[in-house]
């Protein structure tokens, strides 16, 4: 029980970071609709966010699964990155930057 209020209190405290990725993240108007991610993959601007998500989940070491708990596909000025929020087994939440195009793994917090 005091675990899950350890990770609830964790979850709801404001997370402050630096960065573009992170930039991108606090301005939400800079992420992509629905409607928008939806196009952009389709016309092969982007992965697919499963292959961002295998992407993080290949580059975390550490035993255990991670949970993506919020993704999102946001315009950086050079680019498009998902902004994962991952949540590892033992309660630590990191905030991971995935090039869109790329896939590949650009920023861990």
């Amino acid at each position: 029980m005091l675990v899950l209020l350890a990770l609830a209190a964790t979850l709801t405290v404001p997370i402050f970071l630096s960065g573009p990725a992170v930039a991108a993240a606090d301005d939400d108007q800079a992420c992509l609709s629905k409607a928008e991610q939806r196009a952009a993959l389709s016309s092969g601007q982007t992965v697919t966010l499963a292959a961002a998500i295998r992407s993080v989940r290949g580059s975390v070491r550490g035993r255990g699964s991670r949970e993506v708990v919020r993704a999102r596909l946001c315009r950086e000025p050079d680019r498009l990155v998902y902004l994962l929020t991952v949540l590892a087994p033992d309660g630590k939440v990191t905030h991971t930057a995935v090039d869109a195009t790329s896939g590949k793994v650009v920023e861990v917090r």
